[in-house]
């Protein structure tokens, strides 16, 4: 073969392995906003502060996660969240709070707002899991701290899985949207319910 042809060859070669040069489209994805709630009628006199969610390492960055086996998760290389579900459930978070009228104020932790309850929360699972049928995992846990007391006045755990309904990994999104939409939703009524039982409310 001709020297000068082997460099050619080499370069063809790699184009063609490498889909001709062509490279796939990363899609993002994200949650729906919560539809409101009924409005409530009485606001309880606490300005709530929401922490920055914990949790994995893999969670605190956008590839959409797969489990594999019974220990093993993996990532889709070109399937992401817009942002980080660490972030993402923050977010959706404040927003499910706000949108039930309980509280006087829900807010960021480290913003400008100040008050005396402060709600964490670690993500522990988000992801899809493969078994007999597809379906969303999401499992979390929440705790609420009494700046004043520096006591945990609250907790709660949550771990559900959502049936997948179809192959396409929009219709695993789909199944952790439903899920995680139906755990904030729990974690809101634990709290309306702790201020219910340990707090006057005004009109």
């Amino acid at each position: 073969m001709h020297r000068a042809t082997r460099p050619i060859i080499v370069c063809l070669l790699a184009l063609i392995l490498s889909g001709c040069g062509a490279s796939r489209p990363i899609r993002y994805y994200t949650v729906q906003l919560p539809p409101a709630p009924t409005h409530s009628t009485n606001t309880y006199p606490v300005s709530l502060l929401v922490a920055s969610i914990g949790g994995p390492e893999i969670f605190q960055d956008t590839p959409i996660a797969y489990r594999v086996g019974a220990n093993g998760i993996g990532t889709y290389q070109y399937s992401r969240w817009a942002e980080p579900p660490v972030d993402l459930i923050k977010g959706e978070l404040i927003r499910v709070l706000r949108a039930t009228g309980d509280y006087q104020s829900v807010a960021g932790l480290g913003s400008t707002s100040e008050g005396q309850f402060v709600i964490r929360g670690r993500l522990l699972d988000f992801e899809e899991v493969d078994g007999g049928n597809i379906s969303g995992l999401v499992s979390m846990e929440f705790d609420l701290y009494d700046r004043k007391s520096g006591k945990v006045v609250w907790s709660h755990s949550y771990s559900q899985s959502e049936p997948v309904q179809g192959k396409e990994i929009s219709a695993v999104v789909t199944a952790l949207d439903h899920n995680l939409e139906r755990g904030l939703k729990e974690v809101a009524a634990g709290l309306n319910q702790y201020f219910s039982a340990n707090l006057a409310t005004k009109s």
